[in-house]
């Protein structure tokens, strides 16, 4: 191999044009074959999610069960929980732990001692493992037993619902003030 062969650039297939192109200093403009097939997203790190389709076979079950029929905008209601579950899951065992509810509880700003989210993590706990699993985290949230995160996170929801008026503020004389 000689020293030529090694900085010998790849050809590319160039085409002459008469305005402003890539290389328009020189009249030419480079051309590239893409690739007709659209690329696999697993190979650019979009995976699907297992337990997002684990969590989706759950709440079909749910929809398809009797007793909850009568639940107002169910299937929506179960896309808001299966967010809030996920965003929150982080031992990928389909488990909110300890801390993954320390994490939600602080993030809903109604921090807990460990004490207090032993207690409500026993309340909801149906497999006594000391985790939310996402079937009880749903019972929990659209159940009749009410609990302490079933309040706050419906105060929460509460809370996104109000929408701040915007715009520029209506004028207002003295009279008009309290």
């Amino acid at each position: 191999m000689s020293d030529n062969e090694c900085c010998v650039e790849p050809e590319v297939e160039m085409e002459q044009v008469d305005g402003q192109g890539a290389d328009a200093a020189n009249g030419f403009e480079r051309k590239y074959d893409l690739p007709e097939k659209r690329p696999d997203p697993q190979k650019y790190g979009i995976k699907e999610n297992p337990e997002e389709k684990a969590l989706d076979a759950i709440n079909q079950e749910i929809m398809e069960d009797e007793r909850y029929k009568d639940v107002e905008n169910l299937t929506w209601q179960l896309e808001v929980f299966k967010g809030k579950f996920l965003e929150f899951e982080k031992d990928k065992q389909g488990n909110i732990d300890l801390f993954g509810l320390k994490r939600m509880m602080e993030k809903l700003g109604q921090a807990k001692t460990h004490l207090e989210i032993k207690k409500m993590i026993s309340e909801i706990d149906s497999t006594n493992s000391g985790t939310i699993c996402y079937r009880d985290f749903v019972m929990m949230m659209i159940g009749p037993k009410s609990s302490i995160l079933k309040l706050i996170l419906m105060f929460e929801q509460k809370g996104k619902e109000k929408e701040k008026p915007t715009g520029v503020a209506p004028k207002r004389n003295l009279a008009d003030l309290p």
